[in-house]
C-alpha cells in the first residue's frame, strides 16, 4: 500500500444506523474536504485549527448529500499523526456510499485493512505492541479482555519491555566499547552488575511469560464443559445459565447428539459453555460420535462441569458406582483438569436425602461439590461463583501486565532464551564479543514486540486482521 496517499474509509460499521463516521487521513485529507464542505458558518475548512467540529453540508456540485458534521485534526495532533477530517453524517448506506465516492472521486484511496493504525504506528502515536492492543479493544467482549486491552494500548506492557531493553542496551553499549579497546585490556560493564540485571530481566520475563496462560485464556473466554450421563439436565442446566432457550430440552434420553457452544459472562470474565452428548454404551452410530465428541471438548476444556441426576442416584446404589467410575476416568485421564461435581433435580429432594448425597459426593478429592436445580434456578448463582474461583483474576485485579498476544509470548520465550545464554556466558567468564552476540539477540527479540525492529511481512500480517476504517 502506498503510505504518502490520502485515504477514506467508513470508521464505523457498515450498515444502517442513527449516524455513520466517515474518516480522511492523508497529506491531502483538509484539502480535499475543503470544497465538497459548506460550513452553516461560510467558514473555509482549510482555514480553521486543530480539534474544531463543524457543521455544514456535503455537497457535490449543486446537489446537497447530507448535513453533517466535521471534525478537523491537524497533523501531528491526530490518531494516525496526518492531517485528518472525520465527517458525521446520517448513517443511512446511501449517504455513507455516496460521501466515499465523491471523496475517491476527489482525490483519496480507499483505505485497506488497519491502515489508519498503521500509519499511526509509522508516525510514532503508537508502538507496535500498542497498535495490536487496538484490535484486541474493538473485540473485547467482556470486562476482563477490555481491562487487558486497555492496559496494553495505554502502554503498559509496551513500557515494561522497552525499559528492561534500555538497561540491557546501556550495558550492551560498555560491552561494545570493551572490544574497541581489547589490547589495553579495560572493563567498562561491571560483571557484577551486569548479573543482577540478567537475573532482573530473566524475573520479569518469566512473569510475563507465565501470564500468557492466563492471559490467553482470559481474553478466548473460559471453556467450561458440561458432561454426565443422558438426560440428567445438561441441555437444562446450559439454558439455566444463559437465561434463554439455547438447547433443546426433552424427558428423551440422548436428544444431544453434537455439542452446543454459547458465552456468558461472569464477574467480567467470559465463560464459554459446551453442552455435551450425554456420556452412556449405545449401539446408536450417530449418538456414539456425539459421546466421542464429549471427550474431546472435555480435553479442550479448562473446566469440566459433571452433572448427576440426584433423584436417580439417591436410591440407586448400582448407578452412583457408575457415577463414580465415570468421574474417576475423567479425573485419571485428565488429572490437572479441575472437575465440578453438581448434583442436578435438588428440588425432588428432602432435606435428608439432600445431606447423604453430600456425603457420597462431596468427598471426592480435588473436585468441588455443588448442589442444584436447573429446572427452578435454586443454586445456579452460586456455581457462577463457584466457576469464578477457578479464574486466577488476582493479576487483572492489581493492574499487572498480562500477555494476550501469542506474537509477544513468542518473542519473550525467544528472549528469555538468549538471556540464560548471555547468563551461561557470564557464569563461564565468556569474552566480551561472544556475550555481545547473545545480547544482541535478546535486543532484537525485545525490538520485535515494540516494532523497533520489524519488516513488511510482519505488519502485512498483523495489520491484515484489522477492519476496515481502523
Amino acid at each position: 500500500m502506498k503510505l504518502n496517499d490520502t485515504i477514506v474509509a467508513l470508521a464505523t460499521p457498515s450498515g444502517a444506523g442513527a449516524i455513520a463516521v466517515i474518516r480522511v487521513s492523508g497529506p491531502d485529507a483538509i484539502k480535499i474536504v475543503t470544497p465538497i464542505f459548506k460550513a452553516k458558518s461560510r467558514k473555509v475548512l482549510s482555514s480553521q485549527p486543530t480539534h474544531t467540529i463543524h457543521l455544514g453540508n456535503v455537497v457535490d456540485g449543486e446537489r446537497t448529500i447530507d448535513e453533517v458534521l466535521a471534525s478537523v485534526f491537524r497533523a501531528p495532533k491526530s490518531y494516525t499523526g496526518e492531517e485528518t477530517v472525520e465527517l458525521s453524517c446520517h448513517g443511512s448506506p446511501y449517504i455513507q456510499q455516496e460521501i466515499i465516492q465523491l471523496l475517491i472521486r476527489k482525490g483519496c484511496r480507499s483505505a485497506e485493512a488497519g491502515e489508519f493504525t498503521l500509519r499511526a504506528f509509522l508516525n510514532a502515536k503508537m508502538d507496535l505492541s500498542q497498535a495490536e492492543a487496538v484490535a484486541d479493544l474493538i473485540n473485547s467482549e467482556n470486562a476482563a479482555s477490555h481491562q487487558m486491552a486497555m492496559q496494553q494500548m495505554r502502554g503498559g506492557f509496551s513500557n515494561e519491555i522497552q525499559k528492561l531493553r534500555e538497561e540491557l542496551m546501556n550495558f550492551a553499549s560498555l560491552i561494545e566499547l570493551e572490544l574497541d579497546f581489547a589490547e589495553e585490556d579495560v572493563e567498562f560493564a561491571n560483571r557484577d552488575q551486569f548479573k543482577s540485571l540478567v537475573a532482573k530481566i530473566q524475573t520479569v520475563l518469566k512473569r510475563l511469560i507465565d501470564s500468557f496462560a492466563t492471559g490467553n485464556v482470559l481474553k478466548n473466554g473460559i471453556p467450561v464443559a458440561i458432561v454426565g450421563e443422558p438426560n440428567v439436565g445438561k441441555s437444562t442446566l446450559l439454558n439455566a445459565l444463559l437465561n434463554e432457550e439455547r438447547a433443546i430440552v426433552s424427558d428423551i434420553a440422548g436428544t444431544t447428539r453434537d455439542t452446543i457452544e454459547d458465552e456468558l459472562s461472569i464477574g467480567g470474565v467470559g465463560f464459554r459453555f459446551i453442552d455435551t452428548a450425554g456420556i452412556r454404551e449405545t449401539q446408536d452410530l450417530v449418538e456414539s460420535i456425539g459421546i466421542k465428541k464429549t471427550f474431546e471438548k472435555i480435553g479442550q476444556a479448562q473446566v469440566v462441569a459433571y452433572l448427576v441426576d440426584s433423584s436417580r442416584i439417591e436410591n440407586d446404589d448400582d448407578r452412583l458406582k457408575q457415577v463414580l467410575i465415570e468421574i474417576e476416568k475423567i479425573k485419571n485421564k485428565f488429572p490437572q483438569k479441575p472437575i465440578v461435581i453438581i448434583a442436578n433435580k435438588i428440588d425432588q429432594l428432602t432435606f435428608e436425602e439432600l445431606d447423604q448425597l453430600k456425603a457420597h459426593l462431596g468427598f471426592i478429592s480435588n473436585t468441588s461439590f455443588q448442589p442444584l436445580s436447573a429446572k427452578t434456578g435454586t443454586g445456579v448463582e452460586e456455581l457462577k461463583e463457584r466457576l469464578l474461583e477457578f479464574v486466577n483474576t488476582g493479576a487483572l485485579r492489581n493492574s499487572d501486565t498480562i500477555v494476550t498476544n501469542s506474537r509477544h509470548y513468542a518473542a519473550l520465550l525467544k528472549a528469555l532464551e538468549e538471556i540464560n545464554k548471555v547468563e551461561d556466558g557470564l557464569n563461564a567468564d565468556l569474552s566480551g564479543d561472544l556475550l555481545a552476540i547473545d545480547i544482541r539477540q535478546a535486543l532484537h527479540h525485545f525490538g520485535e514486540i515494540t516494532g523497533e525492529i520489524t519488516n513488511d511481512d510482519l505488519l502485512g500480517n498483523i495489520f491484515a486482521n484489522f477492519c476496515i476504517g481502523k
